[in-house]
């Protein structure tokens, strides 16, 4: 049993990772609903006249998803393999693709009309500088208190708290930076893993949050936690998430 154990695992922390696609382990775990709709939010700014800039764009799927005319269409992306899928999917699209492995943005002042970004980097003041007078930053934040219960235990170390990485901070930030504040909401929601592998597969996959995991190394840890499992149905963690809408002044 032991060793069969170990086999999946293992299998899940060598599984291939591309594009922020977690399909992988769909209906093998659930997150529950966050309070607010990013999509509903981003198109309520969003003008087919706008010039628009989606930051860490992942695979491009969700931008896509939104139907913004090509032409006025831009993305970064820092993560080396995501970057070459965006250049053969959405570079001939004609989606400006700009490679972006840090908080600069490759733009003039006052360029775009909209940026969006969930879960990617960023620097405020270089959102401030391409933003035009009058135009909107939509982001979506993994908090900085994500899954910190389920990494003390997994790594047997204490959570720190990041706190560049909360609402409050990003506020006061955003103030004096020079933005408006539009639109602010937090939420800690649920996310249920109905195997472990499929919380091995996240955890390999999400390193800043269980630094130094492996599954040899934790064998033990992810044993308890499988026996919790099998008790309860489920093992679960809390997602972090703020939403804020801001506007560099006109």
């Amino acid at each position: 049993m032991k060793n069969n154990k170990l086999k999946f695992w293992l299998e899940e922390e060598s599984a291939s990772f591309l594009g922020w696609d977690f399909s992988r382990i769909d209906n093998r775990w659930h997150m529950e609903d966050l309070p607010w709709d990013y999509s509903k939010i981003v198109k309520k700014y969003l003008d087919k006249r706008d010039n628009l800039l989606d930051m860490g764009t992942g695979d491009g799927e969700y931008l896509l998803s939104l139907s913004h005319p090509l032409d006025k269409t831009y993305v970064t992306e820092g993560y080396p393999p995501n970057y070459q899928l965006c250049m053969k999917k959405l570079a001939p699209l004609g989606i400006k693709v700009h490679f972006c492995d840090n908080d600069i943005l490759p733009f003039d002042d006052d360029f775009f009309n909209l940026i969006i970004n969930r879960h990617e980097s960023l620097s405020l003041s270089e959102v401030f500088r391409t933003l035009k007078p009058g135009g909107y930053f939509v982001t979506q934040q993994v908090g900085a208190m994500n899954n910190y219960q389920l990494a003390e235990f997994i790594l047997d170390t204490p959570h720190v708290v990041d706190v560049v990485n909360t609402l409050a901070y990003n506020l006061d930030l955003a103030k004096k930076i020079g933005f408006t504040m539009i639109e602010r909401d937090e939420a800690y929601a649920s996310l249920k893993f109905f195997d472990i592998g499929a919380l091995v597969y996240y955890a390999k996959i999400i390193q800043w949050e269980f630094p130094g995991f492996s599954v040899r190394k934790h064998f033990e840890k992810l044993n308890e936690l499988d026996i919790k499992l099998k008790t309860n149905g489920f093992v679960d963690t809390i997602e972090h998430r703020y939403l804020i809408v801001l506007m560099k002044p006109l």
